[in-house]
């Protein structure tokens, strides 16, 4: 049993074999999937696939790259969106300071909304940082101060300093394929030090395929590759952190705990 914490289901990527990428995930034991919210506008596109297929889940967000159609966002707009039942997150959301494509001002607006739904709704948080540690965990540890809520760093790259930061507020740590490139060892040692019980395995499709199959279109299937770098890093056998992997799914995003009702049809 693998859960895909992260993909993006509802892109123009997918369109043309959408049903055969199913097959495949299901023949690689991936049993549940979490469509991730990149620019809210389109939540109907995502909440529809929600609706057809009972073993996707769908967060509601706002990328940093797309920030600057939504600066007045507001937590309100947000939490209106979670009432469908199939919304169990708030996200993606955060800071990219590597593409720079929209004021860091604007970024840090609408990453503030974001948290603030997370803190009145009680969903969790997925963030995507880049490039931006510092002013990431400065806004989560402030706001943490204030009112606790809940979260992962998705597609985590960062540093050992920011993997601290996050354990020491309770949030999880997504492993993508980038864990499996040649060039990753810095990477993988923080994964090998990380409390299990807080790891989490993604996609990130269509982005990122893991080795073997680097430089295709990524798809959730491909997250047993990147499961089975993790399990060698961790030095357990497969089986067993798949099913480590997919508690702390069910664990984070509560929301999405009906699991036995989430089978294929």
């Amino acid at each position: 049993m693998l859960v895909d914490s992260h993909c993006h289901l509802d892109f123009n990527d997918f369109e043309e074999d959408f049903e055969e990428i199913l097959e495949r995930a299901r023949a690689n034991g991936v049993t549940a999937m979490l469509n991730a919210g990149n620019n809210i506008g389109e939540l109907f596109n995502q909440l529809a696939l929600s609706e057809k297929y009972p073993f996707i889940y769908t967060a509601a967000g706002v990328h940093p790259d797309n920030a600057a159609e939504y600066e007045n966002l507001t937590a309100e707009d947000l939490l209106a969106q979670t009432q469908h039942k199939k919304v169990v997150a708030i996200g993606e959301c955060g800071l990219d300071y590597y593409y720079d494509n929209c004021a860091r001002d604007i970024q840090i607006k609408v990453f503030k909304e974001h948290i603030k739904a997370a803190q009145e709704s009680g969903l969790s948080l997925i963030i995507h940082t880049r490039e931006a540690e510092e002013d990431t965990m400065t806004l989560l540890g402030d706001a943490y101060k204030e009112k606790p809520f809940s979260g992962e760093f998705h597609c985590f790259t960062g540093s050992q300093e920011l993997a601290d930061f996050g354990l020491s507020i309770g949030f999880y740590l997504s492993a993508s394929g980038i864990i499996t490139f040649n060039k990753s060892h810095e990477l993988r040692e923080v994964f090998a030090k990380l409390p299990i019980e807080r790891i989490l395995v993604e996609t990130d499709s269509p982005f990122l395929a893991p080795v073997p199959k680097r430089g295709r279109r990524n798809e959730p299937s491909f997250v047993l590759h990147t499961a089975e770098k993790l399990a060698q890093i961790r030095e357990i056998p497969l089986e067993k952190l798949a099913q480590i992997t997919s508690d702390n799914f069910y664990r984070l995003f509560r929301k999405a705990s009906d699991k036995g009702r989430y089978d294929y049809k």
